[in-house]
């Protein structure tokens, strides 16, 4: 087996540059909606894609969606599977969401995690902080040093509960941006879309519901997690997900349920209309042919690896460069890789591809190599230069002899 020679590699160049447009059928274009909530935000959780910002940047209490960061960290530094005794805790008020948890009860943290996020059970993220870092301090500590490694700038933790606290405050940017870190963790991303759960460890089965009224209610809605006290007001971090396309909402601050589940919907709704996935490259399309060195009235096609799909406005496109060699060497088997093909979404480069050849690129014989280099251009001229010199010096040689020949009779 030989793959492409260096030199040929070296040389490699943009064989092509395809633009892959929206559909046909254009959209109307629609404006930003108008909303009420004092912040909020709206992004697309993979590109990172602000859709709508308002004052997105402010930090304000942001109540029980200070869970997130509780659970990223439980996830990110226990098993689901792992076995916690649950601690004492004393509720600031008998209004405090629990599960009822009573000191010493065991429960398996894939349980307790549910309740912290559908139930926003103050009891479960108590003993999930306790048992993760040995205490409610040390925990408070390590959910600050990974807001700093997530860059939420706009971030600080007093409590891993959310309860009111001049030092307890994030934003609606930063719950946006920590809520696309989770979501890259399937147990996250399963429970919040769950409208009930049933907590099977402990000393008696529990069945809880989410807090969050609009999954179940809109199929769509798959996320994420709510958040109200006195002094944050009604705070949602919402998510929904329609053909490939995934958005992650943020409001803060809102007088009640209804005004919150209603802006929430409402972003949602527009960041789904407004985007859409596109398939740039499939392993199905070829994206280039490459010649066959000594056969040059043969080519190869080159096709991408994998898939690649990327969410974009409506009306945007991507553009797809192919950098391969001029020319293949045979044998070389089908699936050999012979180049790159780098996408773009206006300046961003998003993916780069390995491109394989289709098919097998077939080896020549030592006659048929000499025969592709008799006929190369280059040669025949030499060839033609070394006959024409050849036939003038036969010529001159005759010449000579002849004249030889009458410089005898002569004498």
């Amino acid at each position: 087996m030989r793959a492409a020679r260096s030199p040929l590699l070296a040389a490699a160049v943009v064989l092509a540059v395809a633009a892959i447009p929206s559909p046909a059928r254009a959209q109307k274009a629609v404006g930003p909606p108008s909303i009420d909530a004092p912040q909020a935000i709206l992004v697309e959780p993979v590109t990172g894609e602000v859709l709508l910002a308002h004052h997105s940047r402010e930090s304000r209490p942001v109540a029980s969606t200070t869970k997130l960061m509780t659970a990223l960290l439980v996830l990110e530094r226990t098993s689901p599977d792992d076995v916690f005794t649950a601690s004492a805790y004393r509720p600031v008020s008998s209004a405090e969401t629990r599960v009822g948890l009573r000191p010493g009860e065991r429960m398996r943290v894939r349980d307790l995690l549910r309740a912290l996020l559908l139930a926003s059970a103050n009891d479960a993220a108590n003993t999930l902080a306790q048992r993760t870092a040995g205490s409610t301090g040390e925990f408070v500590a390590l959910m600050n040093r990974r807001a700093r490694e997530l860059g939420l700038t706009d971030t600080h933790y007093s409590n891993p509960i959310g309860l009111d606290d001049p030092g307890n405050y994030s934003s609606a940017r930063d719950l946006a941006r920590l809520t696309a870190r989770l979501l890259q963790i399937p147990f996250f991303a399963h429970t919040v879309g769950l409208e009930h759960a049933r907590l099977a460890s402990g000393r008696r089965p529990r069945v809880i519901d989410n807090r969050n009224d609009l999954v179940g209610a809109h199929r769509y809605v798959n996320g994420v997690k709510t958040g109200h006290t006195l002094g944050a007001g009604y705070v949602l971090v919402g998510s929904a997900s329609r053909r490939g396309v995934t958005v992650v909402s943020a409001v803060l601050g809102e007088p009640g349920e209804a005004a919150r589940d209603a802006d929430t919907l409402t972003l949602l709704d527009y960041g789904l209309s407004v985007l859409r996935a596109q398939r740039i490259l499939s392993p199905t399309r070829p994206v280039g042919r490459v010649a066959v060195r000594h056969r040059e009235d043969q080519s190869v096609t080159l096709v991408p690896a994998g898939s690649v799909t990327w969410v974009m406005r409506r009306g945007q496109h991507a553009n797809v460069s192919v950098r391969a060699p001029r020319v293949l060497e045979g044998p070389l088997p089908a699936g050999t890789r012979s180049g790159t093909a780098i996408v773009r979404v206006g300046r961003r480069v998003v993916a780069r591809m390995p491109l394989m050849t289709a098919a097998p690129v077939p080896g020549v014989g030592p006659l048929e190599r000499a025969a592709d280099a008799l006929l190369k251009p280059d040669t025949l001229a030499l060839v033609a230069a070394a006959a024409a010199a050849l036939v003038l010096a036969a010529a001159l040689h005759r010449r000579r002899s002849r004249a030889g020949a009458g410089e005898a009779g002569s004498a």
